[in-house]
């Protein structure tokens, strides 16, 4: 199953060859491969992406809602890791400024081109937090306080908010992402 699913793209259908050829190397490489791999004609991976009412269920209970690029993939590598670390806290909302549905009124005011500019969240209580304060409330959120708690820290907070200034103000350019 695994395997089938790594050598299919998301989102695309896998011919038989390619999945015959993976089992043929299997074998070659691990010469007692015991298990042996059917293809399926016509099947393909589901993206990962999580259910719609599963998220909406999760986040009734909200302390931090995340603002994220959905179009930016190296952002959505991390917009990810938290998705899927929230899957046992159920502490953060995700909202995907990208997205036809995203609206500034339901979320501080915060319209498109500001949050394109800085990672944004907004806590359970109104207020907002950007840079990477909010980082650090959304690693909170999932258990992962630690990565960031070395920036509660005023001197390394200011370092660390100069170097994120810098990668949020080239990470268009650096992802490939144009602004439409």
């Amino acid at each position: 199953m695994a395997i089938r699913g790594a050598a299919s793209s998301i989102g695309r259908q896998t011919s038989t060859t390619s999945l015959l050829s993976i089992s043929g190397y299997l074998r070659t490489r691990y010469h007692e491969f015991k298990y042996s791999i059917r293809a399926i004609q016509g099947a393909a991976a589901d993206p990962v992406t999580p259910k719609k009412e599963d998220e909406e269920q999760l986040s009734k209970e909200w302390k931090i809602k995340m603002l994220y690029d959905g179009e930016c993939s190296l952002c959505m590598r991390e917009v990810n890791m938290i998705r899927e670390r929230n899957k046992s806290y159920g502490t953060i909302k995700f909202a995907d400024i990208s997205s036809v549905q995203y609206s500034p009124e339901e979320n501080q005011g915060l319209d498109y081109e500001t949050v394109m500019g800085r990672i944004h969240a907004i806590l359970s209580d109104g207020a907002v937090v950007k840079n990477v304060e909010a980082f650090r409330k959304l690693y909170e959120a999932v258990g992962l306080g630690w990565v960031y708690a070395i920036t509660k820290y005023k001197p390394v907070a200011t370092i660390a908010d100069v170097v994120y200034g810098v990668w949020a103000k080239y990470r268009l350019q650096i992802t490939g992402h144009l602004l439409g």
